[in-house]
C-alpha cells in the first residue's frame, strides 16, 4: 500500500462527514488557538453523552479549512491525522481503492510499512470505539 498527502491537497477535508475529538485532541486545538478548554468547546465542539465532534454547519467544510491548507494542521485531530490508515479502509481493499479516488495521495509514494499503518488504525480504534464496535 502506497500513501503520500499531496502538496497543496485538501480532498480529505473538503468530505461531507464528522469529525469526532477526543478529551486530548479538545484540550490540544485549544492550546493550539490560545483559547481555554471551555471557550474552545462553546465555539467548536458538539457534545453527546458519549461523543464530541467539531461543529459544521450541515453541507459545509470544516471551520478550520482554509484556502492554504488546515489552520490547526499541527494540532489536528485524531481522525484527521491518522487518515487514511482507518480501521475500515484498512480491513478492505476495496474501501481503500474507494477512498483512492477522492484521495490524489493514495497510490502514491513509497510503500508503507503495514505495522505503521496497523499502529495508526489501532490509535483510531482506541479514540473512537463506538465506531468500531
Amino acid at each position: 500500500m502506497r500513501f503520500e498527502c499531496q502538496p497543496g491537497c485538501t480532498k480529505c477535508c473538503e468530505q461531507q462527514g464528522f469529525v469526532y475529538l477526543t478529551e486530548a485532541d479538545i484540550v490540544r486545538l485549544a492550546d493550539h488557538l490560545n483559547l481555554t478548554t471551555p471557550d474552545f468547546e462553546a465555539r467548536y465542539v458538539f457534545r453527546t453523552k458519549n461523543q464530541r465532534r467539531l461543529r459544521v454547519p450541515r453541507h459545509a467544510n470544516c471551520e478550520f479549512l482554509e484556502s492554504g491548507g488546515c489552520r490547526v494542521h499541527l494540532a489536528k485531530p485524531t481522525q484527521c491525522r491518522t487518515f487514511p490508515y482507518w480501521p475500515e479502509l484498512l480491513d478492505s481493499r476495496q474501501a481503500w481503492h474507494k477512498a483512492g479516488k477522492g484521495c490524489p495521495g493514495i497510490g502514491k509514494g513509497e510503500l508503507i510499512q503495514i505495522e505503521l499503518a496497523n499502529r495508526a488504525a489501532e490509535e483510531m480504534r482506541t479514540a473512537h470505539p463506538f465506531l468500531y464496535r
